[in-house]
């Protein structure tokens, strides 16, 4: 049975739904509307539709006209690809309008937006799907099963190290994501995909959280401390940023500059903003402490700035340990192939029994992006679900877990003191 899909935000995040819709699922799927604040990335993203995929073009709203097109088009399915301070209003209204909805991670980024969308699926009966595609990884599936057959006993506490590096990294500092009012900073934006990771290893939810940290590395004072002084404010024309690495050049790749540089006639959205420059208030330096209500605790940090890209995780438990390095391929988002992102380039998932010797598990890889998670992804997305004991389709309870950890952390950060999850939002 085939079902309407409009997408809104026809962004970076946008083509990965979309172009897999046309392409695989044309079965399941007819992509009926685009929806944006800005027209010329929708006409961009028409165009890829015709040229790319061989679909005619679609119908396009601006975002003011969201109501307009649910009324015309009548979507079964509304997927929210938008900024993310604006995922609620669109996810609530979709809703109230009877549509069931489909968003990119976060879900939303405080906990005041968060009751909003739980209320809103308690009044209407409708659905909202999060899509978590690490959790489909096979090795992090694989780390979900050893932990779930009991190979170390009752896991009492967690390291987890999160590395981004200093291309994929620098990319939340140029783009939207700079500001905490949009994004919700890196412990809500970023971070929601490792919490979610640690709610689903271990089969348990946050209940206490601490976070310290700050902006260490990046904005324009601490290159000023560092002794910079050649300084832009978009690398688009700047004679200081051509030698600059962390300078992107939107006109040098064909799709980031259609997508963006292209479009800031409509809406004056920069891409390319500098990472040394002022007005960022997120953190780069985070590190963080979740007691769960399985009492496990998790101690985890994430860094944005960093010669490698990927995690290290231990798990330490009442008869042994798990060990875990996975190194990613570093990307910037939209610059390349979609199957490059969270690409792997080694992985080694090692149990050392308390008494007995330590051993390498076997993990099969997948094709596609996340380790060949993404596929499985879209195939529970738009395809045929099949069976999966693991439950790794993510609801909005499942959503709002994760970024409650992240959201608990931005109240610590600012009080210093340790959060309460209960008391941010009811279930």
């Amino acid at each position: 049975m085939s079902k309407k899909y409009v997408l809104i935000g026809t962004g970076g995040r946008a083509e990965f739904f979309y172009g897999a819709m046309v392409r695989d699922f044309k079965d399941t799927c007819q992509l009926v509307a685009f929806c944006d604040v800005n027209q010329t990335r929708m006409d961009y993203s028409n165009r890829l539709l015709e040229e790319k995929y061989d679909h005619p073009q679609i119908s396009t709203y601006l975002a003011s006209e969201f109501e307009m097109m649910i009324a015309q088009e009548k979507p079964d399915i509304v997927i929210v690809t938008t900024v993310d301070r604006t995922h609620h209003t669109y996810i609530v209204r979709a809703l109230e309008l009877g549509c069931d909805v489909i968003t990119e991670k976060p879900m939303t980024i405080d906990a005041e937006k968060t009751q909003e969308i739980i209320d809103a699926i308690k009044r209407t009966g409708q659905e909202v799907r999060v899509t978590f595609n690490y959790r489909y990884a096979p090795h992090n599936t694989k780390i979900r099963e050893l932990i779930r057959d009991g190979v170390i006993g009752d896991v009492y506490s967690i390291n987890f190290e999160w590395a981004l590096d200093t291309q994929h990294g620098a990319d939340y500092f140029r783009r939207w994501h700079r500001n905490k009012a949009n994004s919700g900073g890196l412990l809500v934006h970023k971070s929601t995909h490792h919490f979610d990771l640690v709610n689903f290893w271990l089969n348990s939810t946050p209940e206490t959280v601490y976070a310290t940290g700050g902006l260490r590395f990046y904005g324009k004072e601490n290159a000023e401390k560092r002794g910079e002084t050649k300084f832009y404010q978009r690398a688009h024309g700047s004679e200081n940023a051509k030698n600059d690495p962390f300078a992107i050049q939107l006109e040098d790749n064909p799709h980031l500059k259609s997508l963006y540089l292209d479009a800031e006639k409509d809406d004056g959205y920069q891409r390319d903003q500098s990472v040394f420059g002022d007005g960022i208030d997120i953190e780069d330096t985070l590190g963080v402490m979740v007691t769960y209500k399985n009492k496990a605790v998790l101690t985890y940090s994430l860094n944005a700035y960093l010669p490698w890209e990927g995690f290290i995780v231990s798990f330490n438990g009442s008869k042994g340990r798990i060990e875990v390095q996975v190194r990613e391929q570093s990307y910037i988002n939209s610059g390349g192939s979609k199957e490059d992102e969270g690409k792997l380039k080694e992985k080694s998932v090692k149990v050392l029994p308390m008494f007995g010797e330590p051993y390498e598990v076997e993990v099969v890889e997948g094709e596609g992006g996340h380790g060949g998670g993404d596929p499985i992804l879209l195939q529970d997305l738009f395809g045929v679900p099949s069976e999966d004991e693991f439950n790794r389709a993510a609801s909005h309870i499942d959503g709002a877990t994760s970024i409650l950890t992240g959201i608990a952390g931005n109240i610590s950060l600012k009080t210093g003191q340790a959060v309460k999850v209960e008391d941010l939002v009811k279930f």
